[in-house]
Formats: structure tokens, sequence, C-alpha cells
């Protein structure tokens, strides 16, 4: 799981990406996309306001 969230990191939230690497169902993917999404503006949000 770890993996698979940071390969959304550092392929700009991808899930086709995430599907095709680590062969993933779409939904599963897209979950761990949208995680990520949360992860990148959460750290983006932080950095402004810090």
């Amino acid at each position: 799981m770890d993996r698979q969230l940071e390969e959304a990191l550092t392929h700009r939230a991808d899930p086709l990406h995430l599907a095709l690497v680590f062969g993933i169902d779409e939904k599963t993917a897209i979950r761990y996309a949208n995680s990520a999404r949360q992860l990148l503006t959460t750290a983006a949000e932080c950095e402004t306001s810090g």
C-alpha cells in the first residue's frame, strides 16, 4: 500500500499509471490517486501558510 501511494505521489496521482504498474482494480487506483492528491494539496497549503 505504501509503495502504491508513493508511486502515485511521484507520478502526479495518475490512476491509469497505478493500475498498469501494480495490476490493481481501477477503483483502487482511483482511491490511491485521490489520497495522493489530498496529501499533495495539504503539503502545498502548509508551505504557503508557513
